[in-house]
C-alpha cells in the first residue's frame, strides 16, 4: 500500500488534468511497475499537495532534514521528465537543495522503488555560487557558478578529475549549458567533513556538484544513465518559469483555492515580494502566489 500514494501522484501529473465531471477509470502505470485501476468518484476530489505530503512523511524525509518545497517541486519534474521518457528505469531521483548551506549534506537520492533515501552526503557548489551558503546561478561558460534545474545523468568518463558523470541540463537557459561548460559530477577532496572542520565550509568546485571521495564512486555508479538530478533553489525566476514546473499549476483546484482563500493572496505578502513578482505576466504571478499560499496555509 506504501506505493499507492506514488503511483497516484505520478499518475495524475502525468495526465496533467486532475479533474473529472463524472466518475471515470483511468490507469496510472510507471515504468516497470503494475497497472494500477483507480475509480475517483465525482463527489471527491484528489487533493495531490496532501499526497505528496504523505509521499515525504512516507519516505521520512523530515529526519533528513530534506525540505518539503525541494522535494514536492522536485517530484512535479520528475514525473514530467518520466512521462517524456527522459528517465532509466532505475527510479532513483537525486535532489540537491541549495537553501542549505555547504556544511550540511543537502544531496539526497531517493529510491522510488522502495520509498527510502538511497544517498544523504555532502555536495559542493560553485565558487562564483557563494561561500559556504550558494546565492548565485548560472548557465554560462566560465561562470564558475552552479546551475539551477533539472539535470539528467548521462555516460562516465575518468578525466583530469578522475572518475566523473556527464549531466545534461533540461531547463532552457538555466542549465542547458552543461556539457559546453563542462559542469560534470566528480570526487573532491574539499567535499569532507575534515574540510569543514578546517575551514569552516567545503571547498568550491568550477560549478560542478562535487561529492565527497569516499562515496562518489558508488554514487555515479548507481545514477548515471538516464536518472534524474533537481538542484533546488528558491529563485522566483526559476520557480515561475520552468516548464518542468508548470504542470503543478493546471491541478490547482478552482473551488479548494477559493474555499481555503480568507483574504486577498496579495495581503499574504510583502512589498518586496511584489516588487519581485513585477516582471512575470500576471498568469506567472498569480500561479506563484497560489503556490505560496497552499504551503502556508
Amino acid at each position: 500500500m506504501k506505493h499507492t500514494v506514488l503511483y497516484l501522484i505520478l499518475g495524475f501529473l502525468c495526465l496533467g488534468n486532475l479533474f473529472h465531471t463524472h466518475a471515470a477509470p483511468f490507469t496510472a502505470a510507471p515504468d516497470s511497475v503494475p497497472a494500477l485501476e483507480i475509480e475517483i468518484p465525482a463527489t471527491k476530489r484528489f487533493n495531490l499537495e496532501d499526497s505528496l505530503h504523505s509521499l515525504y512523511s512516507t519516505i521520512g524525509l523530515a529526519k533528513y532534514d530534506l525540505s518539503y518545497e525541494a522535494f514536492r517541486y522536485g517530484m512535479i519534474g520528475y514525473a514530467t521528465l518520466r512521462r517524456e521518457g527522459k528517465l532509466n528505469d532505475k527510479n532513483l531521483f537525486t535532489i540537491i537543495d541549495f537553501t542549505k548551506p555547504s556544511t550540511q549534506k543537502r544531496f539526497y537520492t531517493l529510491d522510488m522503488s522502495t520509498l527510502t533515501v538511497k544517498f544523504h552526503t555532502y555536495v559542493a557548489h560553485g565558487r562564483n555560487t557563494g561561500d559556504n551558503l550558494a546565492k548565485a546561478f548560472s548557465n554560462t561558460v566560465h561562470s564558475n557558478q552552479s546551475s539551477l534545474g533539472f539535470y539528467v545523468t548521462a555516460e562516465t568518463y575518468i578525466g583530469s578529475k578522475g572518475y566523473s558523470l556527464k549531466l545534461d541540463g533540461m531547463d532552457q537557459g538555466y542549465n542547458d549549458n552543461m556539457r559546453e561548460r563542462a559542469v560534470v559530477m566528480h570526487d573532491a577532496e574539499y567535499v569532507s567533513e575534515s574540510w569543514i572542520r578546517r575551514y569552516g565550509r567545503l571547498g568550491r568546485s568550477q560549478g560542478c556538484p562535487a561529492l565527497p571521495k569516499e562515496i562518489s564512486r558508488e554514487v555515479i555508479d548507481a545514477i548515471k544513465g538516464h536518472t534524474a538530478i533537481f538542484a533546488y533553489y528558491d529563485d522566483i525566476n526559476y520557480l515561475t518559469s520552468s516548464r518542468y514546473l508548470r504542470t503543478y499549476d493546471a491541478l490547482i483546484q478552482p473551488e479548494e483555492m477559493m474555499a481555503r482563500q480568507q483574504e486577498p493572496l496579495a495581503e499574504k505578502f510583502t512589498g518586496q515580494l511584489q516588487k519581485n513578482l513585477l516582471p512575470y505576466t500576471a498568469p506567472e504571478a498569480v500561479a506563484y502566489r497560489n503556490r505560496r499560499y497552499l504551503r502556508e496555509n
